[in-house]
């Protein structure tokens, strides 16, 4: 969430680069300074009324020590007046202020300078690229036709049981989806996160506090009988950890990193982007988030960076980091790199991760706050990456690894599978 006093310290350059994301309502910008004009207002009419209040009770006092009851009894009906116009108040300014809180939350995170202008996937720019893309065996296969013929996961069986976008791993697939698990959160740690393992289900203010709500309401799956949410990423539970945390300089940078099941219900997904693993409803994914002084937030991006990077070269992929534009940037991102892996079977660049910085759009949401040198209350600055999400991966691995006789699994993998093959 944005703050207001960002916002009135310079409103047309607010606006500029709210455009710059494409966001369709910048003037809410105007709305919201206005609200907390009104909410000034309110305020200024309560303290002086209740300021009034104090002060007629003191002279009720000295008037009564005076014996001059008659004065004293007309000044205990003047408070008595004044009392009465605080109720009105009170409810105005809680008006008002819920008014410019649901405003506020309207608003997304300002994209970064370094952010290109755009709209559409397209005009993100190509950071860099690496890897070796493969030569595959003559008839080679897409990873849908790969997991049916070495029997690692069962979509129609998905189906059945569940829906469409819900696979279940079998045998070898099920070993090689723990190995990739276990394999990344070592990764993780081994590079200073600490791992959590968080619930799969939040409340609304956990999801309100990373951006979720309101704005993605419609992606996730949601229990109305308990006002749970199922999580779509373990950002969402992870980061909250902090909420309404006032941190110790000494206790940065913050580390976390975690594995869960992700769900998100992918509303209007169709077509061949979504066949086998290219897009489901239930998948897994390990994140790494940090929360670090809004003077290192940066480095610290560039760090989650080439931590995925070379996540990636240990699995042999050839893949491309792209800085998004700001029409495609998330909702609380401040700026976001995106790492796709090349998909050899299907000839297409297929996204693995997401790395952003929100700076303290969510560390507003979440108070998550900080004492200066000076003493002074600050907001943290919160990033966070997929490192990473397995079923592009997964697809990718078979695809890009298959030879004549099998999947030849990396390097880095073969002691987790234990097995340097899937035959």
């Amino acid at each position: 969430m944005l703050q207001v006093s960002v916002l009135r310290a310079n409103p047309e350059e607010v606006k500029k680069r709210l455009i710059k994301k494409h966001f369709k309502q910048p003037e809410l910008v105007d709305t919201i300074i206005s609200l907390d004009d009104e909410r000034k207002r309110i305020q200024l009419d309560f303290d002086t009324t209740q300021a009034s209040i104090n002060a007629a009770s003191k002279e009720i006092g000295k008037l009564m020590a005076q014996g001059n009851k008659e004065a004293a009894e007309a000044m205990k009906a003047e408070v008595a007046t004044l009392k009465s116009g605080l109720e009105p108040l009170k409810e105005k300014m809680a008006v008002t202020e819920q008014t410019l809180l649901d405003t506020l939350l309207q608003l997304p995170n300002l994209p970064a300078a370094e952010v290109p202008e755009g709209r559409t996937p397209e005009e993100n720019v190509v950071v860099r690229e690496g890897g070796i893309h493969p030569s595959l065996p003559a008839g080679a296969q897409p990873h849908w036709d790969l997991t049916k013929k070495y029997n690692l996961i069962d979509f129609e069986l998905g189906n059945k049981i569940t829906g469409s976008g819900f696979p279940v791993y079998i045998g070898k697939g099920a070993k090689l989806q723990r190995s990739l698990i276990q394999y990344f959160l070592d990764f993780n740690t081994a590079a200073g996160y600490t791992e959590y393992l968080p619930p799969f289900m939040v409340n609304a203010a956990s999801a309100m506090g990373t951006g979720q709500l309101p704005d993605k309401e419609g992606q996730m799956y949601y229990m109305p009988e308990d006002d749970f949410y199922m999580i779509p990423t373990a950002e969402v539970p992870v980061t909250n950890v902090y909420r309404d945390v006032i941190l110790k300089e000494d206790q940065f940078p913050v580390k976390m990193t975690a594995y869960s099941p992700c769900f998100r219900r992918e509303a209007g997904s169709y077509g061949k982007d979504v066949r086998g693993l290219n897009r489901l409803h239930q998948f897994e994914k390990v994140e790494i988030i940090q929360i670090v002084q809004p003077d290192k937030s940066y480095a610290a991006l560039d760090e989650m960076v080439l931590h995925v990077e070379k996540l990636l070269q240990s699995l042999e992929l050839p893949y491309r980091i792209l800085r998004l534009c700001g029409g495609d940037m998330g909702f609380a991102s401040a700026i976001t790199y995106d790492f796709e892996v090349f998909s050899a079977a299907q000839e297409r660049w297929l996204e693995v991760s997401s790395v952003s910085n929100f700076e303290s759009f969510q560390t507003n949401r979440l108070k998550c706050r900080y004492k200066d040198e000076n003493g002074k209350m600050q907001l943290a600055h919160s990033l966070n990456g997929s490192s990473l999400a397995l079923p592009r991966i997964v697809a990718c691995l078979l695809e890009n690894h298959q030879k004549e006789n099998g999947i030849q699994l990396p390097t880095a993998l073969i002691p987790y599978f234990g097995a340097a093959m899937i035959d």
